[in-house]
C-alpha cells in the first residue's frame, strides 16, 4: 500500500512554496468535504431505526466509517510529508497500521455488500433468514480480523528484526520505511494477490447473477445491478494501491519531468476520490437514505415530531 504517494520524492523534488500550499489546501478541503458528507450519513444512520436494523445499511455505514478513518489518515500523512517530513517511528507505525487495516477492509466490505445484494435479488425468500443483524456484525468482526491477520505480521517481523533504537528514530512515514524487511514485501504481494482474486471473483459472480435476474425481474434487480457496477468501480480504484509500485514506475517513465505532479494526481485519484463514491451509492441513489439525509446535510435538523418513519 502507498499511504502517501508523493512523499517518497519530496526531499528530491521540492515543490515551490505556492504550489505546495495549493496542493495541501486542495487535499485538506477535499478531505474535510468528503468527511462532512460521510459524517452526515453516519448521523442519519444513527438517528433512525430503519437503518441500524437493516444489514445492508449496517455494512454501508461500516464502509463509511472505514473510509473516514482512511481518508483522515492519508490527509494527515500528506500534510506531514510537506511540513514535518520525518516523524517518530513508533508514531508512524500506529498511523501505518491503522491505514493498512482500513485499506484492506474496503475491498472485503465491498465484496460482502455485493453478496448481500445478490441474496436480496436472487434469493429473496431466504434473505431475512440469511442476512440478520447479528450475522452482519459478526461479518464485520471477521473483516477486521482478516485485515489484522494480514497486517500484524509486518509489525511482528519488524519487532523481531530491528533494534530497539530503530523505534525511537525519525523517518519518512511510509510502509517501506517502518516495515523494511524484504520478507514483508513478499508476504504483502501474496496477500494482495489473494485478496484481488477472491474479491473480483465475488464481484463478477454476483454482478452476472444479478444481471441475469434483472432481465426478467423488476426495477429493484436492475438497480442492484447498477449498484454492483459502482461497487466494482470503487473497488477498481481502491485496488490500484495493490499495484502501486508498478504504476509508479510507469508514471516515472512516462512523465519524468512532472513526476511529482503525477504522484499528486495519483494520490487524489487512488486515495481520496474512492472515499466519495459511497455517499453517491447510498446517499444519493438510495431513495430511503436520501429522504432522511436531506434533513441533516445542510445542518437543518427537523424536529422529532416532524419526522415520518413510514
Amino acid at each position: 500500500m502507498n499511504v502517501s504517494a508523493n512523499v517518497t520524492v519530496v526531499l528530491q523534488y521540492r515543490d515551490s512554496f505556492a504550489k505546495a500550499v495549493t496542493k495541501n489546501v486542495i487535499v485538506v478541503v477535499l478531505g474535510i468535504s468528503i468527511n462532512y458528507i460521510n459524517a452526515s450519513l453516519i448521523h442519519t444512520f444513527c438517528k433512525h431505526q430503519i437503518f441500524y436494523m437493516n444489514p445492508r445499511y449496517i455494512l454501508f455505514i461500516h464502509l463509511v466509517v472505514n473510509d473516514m478513518i482512511q481518508l483522515t489518515l492519508t490527509v494527515m500523512l500528506f500534510v506531514i510529508s510537506y511540513t514535518l517530513y520525518k516523524i517518530n517511528v513508533s508514531v508512524c507505525c500506529t498511523f501505518i497500521l491503522l491505514a493498512l487495516f482500513t485499506t484492506e477492509n474496503t475491498p472485503l466490505n465491498l465484496a460482502c455488500m455485493a453478496v448481500e445484494c445478490y441474496i436480496a435479488i436472487c434469493l429473496p425468500l431466504r434473505h431475512i433468514q440469511i442476512c440478520t443483524v447479528k450475522r452482519t456484525l459478526m461479518l464485520i468482526g471477521l473483516i477486521w480480523m482478516t485485515s489484522m491477520l494480514s497486517v500484524l505480521p509486518d509489525l511482528f517481523i519488524t519487532l523481531a528484526t530491528q533494534p530497539l533504537d530503530f523505534f525511537h528514530s525519525r523517518v519518512f512515514c511510509l510502509r517501506g520505511t517502518v516495515f523494511p524487511h524484504p520478507l514483508i514485501v513478499k508476504k504483502r504481494d501474496s496477500t494482495y494477490l489473494m485478496f484481488l482474486v477472491i474479491v473480483w471473483i465475488t464481484i463478477f459472480y454476483t454482478y452476472f447473477k444479478i444481471l441475469f435476474t434483472a432481465k426478467t425481474a423488476n426495477k429493484n434487480a436492475k438497480k442492484a445491478r447498477n449498484t454492483i457496477l459502482l461497487h466494482g468501480f470503487q473497488l477498481l480504484l481502491c485496488m490500484t494501491t495493490y499495484v502501486a509500485p508498478q504504476l509508479l514506475t510507469v508514471l516515472q517513465q512516462w512523465f519524468p519531468k512532472n513526476y511529482v505532479d503525477s504522484l499528486y494526481i495519483y494520490y487524489i485519484i487512488v486515495q481520496v476520490l474512492p472515499r466519495s463514491i459511497s455517499p453517491i451509492i447510498y446517499g444519493i441513489r438510495d431513495n430511503t437514505f436520501r429522504k432522511y439525509l436531506k434533513r441533516y446535510l445542510l445542518c437543518k435538523v427537523s424536529k422529532p415530531e416532524a419526522i415520518n418513519y413510514n
